[in-house]
């Protein structure tokens, strides 16, 4: 019975001992660890504040609105990073020591992510040297559309018939693009085949009259009509008429509606096999 009295009073003074040692430790932390969590909330208002006003600023000097979102974006990742080295380093964790993890850390994730980062540098890429813009119709990687934005590791698409793309950014700045936006004008390479027992020169006639009867049709650079090939079933003659842009596609759908009408009407036939050399997807 004594010794049983004698282990319940040690066993006390060690739960005392451990009590006094938990609070003792509690106090002398404690403004560490306030402090730590006064800085990190602040820091994070302050962060939101400041990625605010930046954007404010480079809307209201009238910054590309794809660099800006891009820099901003940067700008508020490498703030918080830098609030949390901050806050550990208040809480007494040693950042030299932490700052090496990160470093291992991010040295492995990048070997494993490197079509990420191929990406990112692509993004990079397009927003430094500006290939396109956002608005822009353009055709790269097999797919094409409308810029709706572009983001740090795909560029977002949106196509005629409004299905959305994410193209990754590495691949689109490596590979071709083209820019149906940048020019102002376009040229239709609209080819016909007729048979070998039409008469050229009428056909050419008609076609020529048709493309100066369209006042959307430019005269500078010259529409021209001419003889392209002879093929197995027939001649192929090409119409290349110009247009501005926003015209385009109207004018291309309009010059095959009255050719294909008009030479039925002349009694040439139109061989089974009709080339459209340029067309792309309607903008």
């Amino acid at each position: 019975m004594q010794n049983l009295e004698t282990e319940v009073i040690a066993s006390s003074d060690y739960v005392g001992k451990y009590a006094t040692q938990f609070i003792t430790i509690l106090v002398d932390y404690s403004p560490k660890l306030l402090t730590a969590f006064i800085i990190l909330f602040v820091g994070l208002y302050a962060i939101r504040f400041i990625n605010r006003m930046i954007r404010r600023i480079m809307i209201s000097r009238n910054f590309d609105p794809t660099l800006s979102k891009f820099l901003a974006d940067i700008l508020l990742w490498v703030l918080r990073v830098l609030l949390f080295v901050t806050f550990i380093d208040q809480l007494g964790i040693g950042t030299s020591s932490f700052v090496a993890i990160l470093g291992a850390m991010g040295l492995a994730v990048g070997l494993s992510l490197q079509g990420s980062l191929s990406n990112f540098a692509g993004g990079m890429l397009i927003i430094l040297f500006k290939p396109f813009r956002v608005g822009d119709f353009i055709e790269a990687q097999g797919v094409s559309g409308t810029v709706l934005e572009i983001q740090i590791f795909v560029t977002k698409l949106t196509t005629t018939n409004n299905q959305t793309i994410f193209v990754p950014n590495g691949a689109l700045s490596n590979g071709n693009i083209i820019n149906y936006s940048l020019e102002g004008t376009r040229r239709a390479d609209i080819n016909f085949t007729v048979s070998y027992d039409s008469n050229l020169q009428e056909v050419k006639s008609i076609l020529k009259t048709i493309i100066d009867n369209d006042p959307r049709i430019l005269k500078e650079p010259a529409p021209a009509v001419v003889v392209t090939g002879l093929v197995d079933n027939g001649v192929t003659i090409a119409v290349r008429p110009w247009a501005n842009r926003s015209d385009f596609w109207d004018v291309h759908s309009d010059v095959l509606e009255r050719a294909k009408s008009q030479l039925y009407e002349a009694g040439i036939e139109i061989q089974p096999f009709v080339k459209e050399a340029s067309v792309k997807p309607l903008q």
